[in-house]
């Protein structure tokens, strides 16, 4: 089965576990890349760039937890499942309350185990494009520098909620996006217990600094849509160079 060379990182160190779940992936049409231990699953899991990550909570090195809260600061939309034994039943709430999408306990079944990621990637949105600079009218944002910049010299910056925001809205270009998606996804916590108030500030505070208005005063990146949430609208081109950047002061 062709799962359009979607990535799946997998960090367990029982070698007899790990070789069985990367030859079953790999058998399905994934492509895998594997991990044997804490320190290489974190670094692989900030730099791979990987569709979804199936990771083990105790491991040699920094366990599980650690793992998925620095992988969830960085990556807040990758997809996670974590693999836990029967008795660690805490670590498994707790891994849930940190951004996990699923779990499976050990020992589980193969289709089981691919049943789980398939549904886990149907309910995530498309994978999202890693961007540091885009080009908007008169400037460019400037994730790398935490900044919107503009041709005439000026620059306002950007909080870290607001350029999380900004990204994942980014990463969806085009798409409405929900509040309650925006909650669990960037603010990383229960939809039921944040006020959709808080988004809407946020958006506020966004538009007033990328200077987002039209003639007659409505906004024409960060676009509302009745009933749907927040969009993206649009993005300039994406490049890690946009020329209006070259010519902006240093």
């Amino acid at each position: 089965m062709n799962h359009g060379r979607r990535m799946v990182l997998v960090v367990e160190d029982d070698a007899a576990i790990r070789r069985g779940i990367v030859d079953a992936l790999a058998f399905e049409g994934y492509d895998v890349v594997e991990a044997p231990d804490g320190h290489e699953g974190l670094r692989q899991g900030l730099e791979l760039g990987c569709d979804l990550m199936l990771l083990d909570l105790v491991l040699p090195g920094p366990d599980g937890l650690a793992i998925l809260e620095a992988v969830r600061e960085a990556r807040p939309t990758l997809p996670v499942i974590i693999l836990t034994a029967r008795g660690e039943e805490q670590d498994r709430i707790r891994g849930l309350r940190l951004g996990a999408d699923d779990y499976v306990v050990k020992p589980f079944s193969v289709r089981e185990l691919l049943a789980r990621i398939a549904a886990v990637l149907r309910r995530t949105p498309g994978r999202p494009l890693d961007v540091d600079r885009v080009a908007i009218p008169g400037g460019c944002i400037d994730f790398g520098g935490c900044e919107v910049r503009f041709e005439d010299g000026h620059r306002r910056e950007l909080s870290q909620r607001e350029l999380e925001l900004l990204r994942y809205l980014v990463r969806n270009a085009g798409r409405a996006v929900g509040r309650d998606e925006l909650i669990a996804h960037v603010w990383r916590l229960d939809p039921a217990g944040v006020t959709t108030r808080t988004i809407d500030m946020h958006v506020a505070r966004l538009r007033e600094k990328l200077r987002d208005q039209d003639q007659g005063g409505e906004p024409r990146l960060l676009v509302t849509v009745r009933g749907r949430g927040y969009m993206f609208a649009a993005a300039g081109p994406r490049s890690p160079r946009p020329p209006a950047a070259e010519a902006m002061p240093s």
